[in-house]
């Protein structure tokens, strides 16, 4: 019968060995059979728990313990004393890359972002308030490019609200099904927005259809789901658009509690010169504060300066008002819930409660249950790419990373070996020169100092603005680990008639072609029966006196044979042909 043990959702390799009893160096050397290198400080989540204690064929069960949350949001039956004041609607425009999303944006707004951004991509969430008759929204703009799937279904849980655009010229595409989805997963309503109706022969007709197989009823076509033709070159449509938005808004009756402490998500993250962490927030509920303490996730922040998104210095901020706020002692992580708290004594607390319970920082183990469950199937001769990544905010590094991931295969996988935020330094560099790793920046300045040290070191250091650049030139280093492909092609079949001369190394002979051609130099195999001999090398061809370079099918010809070891050649045994190709392979 076995035992139950109850731990915590990660814990560290030592405590583990303690509580399955067993020597830590037995837990440590039976992670690096399966290829993950830890110390006895590292921790490891329960699900990679739970397949240890199976890999060592313990009788002990593992039971998760129960955490406690922290109350991000007071439930309603505990308000009962309070007053809910209407708020602005949080709305996230999503869609398929190039579809228009931030030029519709700009066209809201009045401002020209799309220039300024590399590849016309949008890189990160952006957020910012807008007015319209007199009324405010939140508008969050959302990346489409695949690689930021993360952001994107982060996006959707922002928001009361998503708009989905889409070009009348290109249709529903996959982010835009992906778009959908984050949507309805998240439950909230959907608006169409179906772009670029400047374009002469425009027909939205095509788009309502192609929503409609992926389960989105437009108005007219047996739904309820709004559509609005718009352009944002031209700005057609682009009140109609706010008009609805304001109109849904209302239909769902959005509120919130002033009189409660302030509370909301991290929408982005950075290290600013001067500023130390800087987070881009999402205030939910209550009134965020200047001077107020917060609770991030694992780091906590006595707020320094409260700014709007466009850099205009606020003393408060309501609900649903995007802020940036400086004065964390460290980075929150992207997408992590934030409350005011009493003083600095409870946010330390909650802070570190947090980080006791969760796997950040460089003590802990870059590697997930569902990589071991990988690692133990798989060869254990897989290559890997060592790469450490610097990005510019958390919400791109974790989409970097997850988009990295996704090119493992059997045979080759990418090894994180440091990720963090904020320039390339040079601990960066010893980090990869002691590892052989690669290092990929993104968005991110490498310092003249530190380009000297990686030159001086040979570290290899890429820089990219575009994450699909990226993505590809770590995919094309990945396929450089990949063994080549071996092909080899049939060329012709020989049948020994007679045998002149036997060495140790050679065999001059002589036989008719009785498929296709002979060839010299080449490779061959001598085949008898059905079995093989030997693999041998033709050196010459003889037809007559003559050397040739092949003979066809029905002809006799002499040939020397080189071999390795000497060879009991018979007569009327086969000699088969063939051409070896090496072709570098790909992923």
């Amino acid at each position: 019968m076995s035992s139950k043990i109850t731990i915590d959702s990660s814990i560290t390799v030592g405590m583990l060995a303690d509580k399955l009893m067993i020597p830590v160096t037995k837990l440590i050397t039976e992670l690096m059979k399966l290829g993950v290198m830890v110390t006895v400080n590292e921790r490891i989540d329960f699900e990679t728990a739970q397949i240890m204690v199976q890999e060592l064929g313990l009788e002990i069960e593992l039971e998760r313990k129960i955490e406690k949350e922290i109350n991000f949001k007071t439930a309603k039956t505990e308000l009962k004393d309070h007053i809910a004041f209407p708020r602005p609607p949080i709305v996230a425009v999503m869609g398929h890359v190039d579809h228009g999303k931030t030029s519709l944006l700009d066209a809201i707004r009045g401002s020209s972002v799309v220039k300024g951004e590399a590849g016309g991509i949008t890189q990160h969430i952006s957020a910012y308030q807008v007015q319209h008759n007199g009324r405010s929204l939140t508008l969050l703009d959302t990346p489409g490019h695949e690689a930021f799937a993360a952001l994107r279904e982060h996006g959707a849980q922002l928001t009361d609200l998503v708009v989905i655009v889409v070009a009348v010229d290109d249709g529903v595409k996959p982010q835009t099904v992906e778009a959908i989805r984050f949507a309805k997963k998240a439950g909230v309503k959907i608006l169409v927005a179906i772009n670029k109706m400047d374009k002469p022969g425009s027909d939205s007709n095509m788009v309502k259809q192609q929503l409609a197989e992926h389960g989105v009823l437009i108005e007219g076509w047996g739904g309820d789901v709004v559509a609005v033709e718009v352009s944002a070159k031209t700005k057609l449509g682009v009140d109609q658009l706010l008009d609805m938005i304001l109109l849904v808004a209302d239909v769902e009756e959005l509120d919130a509690y002033l009189d409660i402490p302030a509370y909301g998500l991290v929408i982005e993250s950075h290290m600013e010169k001067g500023r130390g962490p800087v987070a881009e927030l999402l205030v939910q509920g209550g009134i965020l504060k200047i001077g107020s303490f917060i609770v991030a996730g694992s780091t906590y922040a006595r707020i320094r300066n409260l700014e709007l998104t466009d850099g205009k210095k606020i003393t408060e901020a309501a609900p649903s008002t995007p802020v940036i706020i400086t004065g964390f002692k460290d980075l929150p992580t992207f997408g992590d819930k934030f409350e005011v708290v009493a003083d600095e004594k409870s946010a330390r607390m909650l802070a570190g409660s947090a980080s006791d319970s969760k796997q950040t920082g460089k003590t802990q183990i870059d590697m997930n249950s569902s990589e071991l469950i990988r690692l133990i199937n798989r060869n254990n001769a897989v290559s890997e790419l060592n790469i450490i990544v610097k990005a510019d905010v958390q919400g791109s590094l974790v989409s970097v990373l997850d988009s990295l991931k996704a090119l493992d295969t059997d045979e080759v996988a990418v090894r994180v070996i440091s990720s963090s935020v904020g320039i390339i330094n040079e601990n960066d560099i010893y980090l990869a020169q002691s590892g052989g790793a690669i290092i990929y920046g993104f968005n991110v300045e490498l310092p003249k100092n530190v380009q000297q040290l990686a030159h001086r070191s040979e570290v290899k250091v890429r820089q990219y603005n575009v994450i699909y650049e990226l993505i590809e030139d770590a995919r094309e280093e990945m396929s450089k680990l990949l063994p080549p492909e071996i092909i080899e092609t049939e060329v012709g079949i020989l049948k020994i008639k007679g045998i002149f001369k036997t060495t140790k190394n050679s065999i001059i002979c002589g036989g008719e072609v009785t498929k296709n051609k002979a060839i010299a130099p080449a490779m061959a195999r001598i085949i008898r029966n059905k079995d093989k001999i030997a693999d041998v090398e033709i050196t010459n061809l003889k037809r007559g006196p003559q050397d040739v370079k092949e003979v066809l099918e029905g002809e006799m010809c002499g040939l020397g044979i080189k071999t390795e070891n000497k060879i009991d050649l018979q007569i009327d045994d086969r000699i088969e042909f063939f051409t070896r190709e090496v072709r570098e392979r790909s992923i």
